[in-house]
């Protein structure tokens, strides 16, 4: 059986020296490069076509240049360009040259304040608001598609990563696809992908964040008997947020518990909307100077 060609540092690939190996998929590895005559530091996504069911991983890499050059949000990794190799009716693998994010995921970094974490969510909210004014949705939001750090001065940044999931609005894929934990009921149900898909799944992205618990989901019934349906009888409530975290600001829970409806139409309809009301609560917090909480203690966490 074929396998991943793994090079190792100091090889050269297309151009670019290899640093460091910094991640692995199914089908893929992600290298730390730099171009030698630039002296540029990238991220190189490597895709090899290892077998016949291994086309799709070939497809998404290229959606997700083609989507992330449409963006062009600061809050949302970019892609400079996709090499092709084999051929432009056979291509064997590709290589993504991507913006190399400094930073944690979300789900493995200690976040010191509420303002903080606020701020994450508003800049993700901005740039996921950004991908829909170009026409398509991000469709697998969660904590570790979103990396955070700091910038120069010290100030909260976040960056979303991760569009291999990503499809235009309006989209009905033919499997289910998400991450269990986050994903929206129509998602489960392969009902049309919208823009208040990305919204509830930002909405479990928080419920997590700021709680340590995750909401129920469609993906904890039996899936295929409830393909058709949106009843949200069907679906376990869940806890609202401040009863889970009482040092919450009850806009912040409110936000997320709207968010997270299971009726798509009972949902914030944009994600302008969110990032408003973010923005809105992060002034109220860090006027506040809310301190951090166990909400935020990596010990809980799942």
């Amino acid at each position: 059986m074929a396998s991943l060609t793994v090079k190792k540092k100091g090889d050269t690939v297309e151009g670019f020296r290899i640093l460091d190996e910094i991640g692995r998929g199914a089908a893929s590895i992600i290298y730390l490069v730099q171009d030698p005559k630039s002296k540029q530091i990238w991220a190189l996504k490597h895709v090899m076509k290892l077998g016949p069911k291994d086309q799709r991983f070939l497809d998404q890499a290229i959606a997700e240049y083609k989507i992330a050059s449409q963006v062009g949000h600061p809050a949302i990794r970019s892609i400079d360009k996709v090499i092709k190799k084999g051929g432009p009716l056979n291509t064997k693998e590709l290589f993504l040259v991507m913006e190399l994010v400094d930073g944690h995921a979300l789900d493995s970094y200690h976040i010191e304040t509420m303002g903080e974490a606020v701020e994450f969510f508003r800049q993700v909210a901005e740039g996921i608001h950004a991908m829909h004014a170009a026409g398509y949705v991000h469709a697998d939001m969660k904590p570790h598609n979103i990396i955070v750090g700091a910038d120069f001065d010290g100030n909260p940044t976040a960056k979303v990563i991760d569009l291999g999931q990503s499809c235009k609005i309006g989209t009905i894929k033919e499997r289910i696809q998400g991450t269990p934990d986050y994903i929206a009921p129509e998602q489960v149900h392969r009902r049309e992908i919208t823009p208040v898909t990305d919204v509830y799944n930002l909405g479990a992205t928080m419920y997590w964040v700021f709680t340590r618990q995750h909401i129920p989901t469609a993906m904890g019934h039996n899936a295929d008997s409830l393909v058709g349906s949106l009843d949200d009888a069907l679906i376990e409530k869940a806890t609202p947020a401040i009863e889970l975290n009482p040092n919450l600001h009850p806009r912040l829970s409110a936000l997320i518990m709207h968010a997270v409806e299971v009726d798509p139409n009972k949902r914030p309809q944009s994600m302008r909307e969110v990032a408003d009301q973010l923005d809105l609560i992060g002034g109220i917090v860090r006027a506040q100077a809310a301190p951090a909480d166990a909400a935020f203690d990596d010990d809980d966490a799942d």
